[in-house]
């Protein structure tokens, strides 16, 4: 294998006191480079009623690019900044975010830097928060106790690019944490199942490859993924995730261990013949998604969109998606994070300041839907 697990060792972290209470070859445009040779976790919660896309109200502005989202078990929300490094706590009844931490030696450019945050399932007994993040040579997932301390490096050598470093990070309902990976600019990769570029990885809070996964000894859940910035689980315990396109189309996926998802032989849906490779469940022209988070409540997925700076609400069907329909159309600009709070309400980034987007007067925003 070419990851490296770097146990033990560890990261300087600036931690403060809890507050109470991609250009023309980035994929998050809809292009890229043309093709070679080649929720707490975002887990669905346990509310069941819908968010009301009519009562939207904002909850914080002037966010440096917030990137990660991830709610602790009292529903105060975590924000990772891209490009500070900074993570924010609010508490949605008590006015600014504050900072709690700094993350060093986030090296931001292009995509990367302080990317998907999550809260271990242990929260409430270790303390533990989960980032990934863009560092000088890789890009690497940390974790720390919220409280105070250094952080610990579980999992490092995914590679980095300016483009496509995926950057997503959830624990599922097994209590293992995924991983959504980019293919960082070589397609290659996305088939090699020696690389973690290009996956879905699966691995145990320490870090580990976790046991059951397809192939004993590694990371890998799923291959063949050009881009994932977006995983969330039904109430069934199905993982799906977003994946951006190059120049065609966007996606949805039904994520099976060991599937191939066919990047970069098939963008979309292609020749499956033999059972090589696993089609979308829903896919868009690039130009209406390039879709980020996802998350699912109440029957129904929400997907964030970059590019088509719009909300995609995706009824769910057994193993299908039902037809789609975008919602706050151009009202917000670029989507990037998109979170089910632990009161079912729905919780959403923009994504304005990140060099790609038309700013509006207090971007970057945290907005909330509540359930109906």
């Amino acid at each position: 294998m070419r990851y490296t697990r770097w146990a033990g060792s560890v990261l300087a972290v600036v931690l403060t006191a809890s507050a109470a209470g991609c250009g023309s070859s980035g994929d998050e445009t809809g292009s890229g480079p043309a093709a070679g040779p080649v929720a707490t976790s975002t887990a669905s919660s346990s509310p069941t009623a819908a968010p009301d896309l009519d009562a939207g109200e904002e909850l914080a502005r002037g966010i440096d690019v917030p990137w990660g989202l991830a709610f602790l078990p009292g529903g105060d929300a975590l924000i990772a900044e891209r490009d500070t490094g900074r993570i924010l706590r609010l508490n949605p009844g008590s006015g600014a975010p504050q900072q709690v931490a700094e993350v060093p030696g986030v090296a931001s450019a292009g995509e990367g830097g302080l990317l998907g945050l999550a809260v271990s399932p242990d929260f409430a007994t270790d303390d533990l928060v989960y980032a990934y993040l863009t560092a000088a040579d890789d890009n690497r997932i940390v974790r720390f106790r919220l409280g105070g301390g250094e952080p610990e490096v579980v999992f490092a050598g995914i590679a980095k690019a300016t483009y496509h470093n995926g950057g997503r990070i959830a624990f599922g309902p097994d209590g293992m944490l995924y991983v959504g990976t980019g293919d960082a600019g070589n397609t290659a990769s996305s088939q090699d199942p020696a690389s973690p570029a290009g996956k879905i990885l699966r691995l145990t809070p320490d870090g580990d490859p976790a046991p059951g996964n397809p192939t004993a000894g590694s990371p890998v859940y799923s291959l063949g993924h050009r881009n994932v910035q977006g995983l969330a689980w039904d109430a069934e315990g199905r993982l799906f995730a977003t994946e951006f396109g190059q120049n065609d189309v966007d996606e949805v996926n039904l994520i099976e261990p060991g599937r191939n998802y066919g990047w970069p032989e098939v963008e979309g849906e292609g020749d499956t013949a033999g059972g090589r490779y696993t089609n979308p469940l829903v896919t868009w022209p690039v130009r209406e998604a390039s879709p980020s988070g996802i998350a699912i409540t109440a029957g129904t997925a929400y997907i964030a969109a970059l590019r088509g700076e719009r909300l995609w609400v995706v009824p769910l069907d057994g193993d299908r998606l039902g037809e789609p329909s975008a919602h706050l159309v151009d009202r917000y600009g670029r989507l990037r994070s998109v979170q089910v709070a632990p009161d079912g309400a729905l919780w959403v980034t923009t994504s304005n300041t990140d060099g790609r987007g038309d700013l509006r007067d207090g971007d970057d925003r945290i907005l909330r839907f509540p359930a109906r």
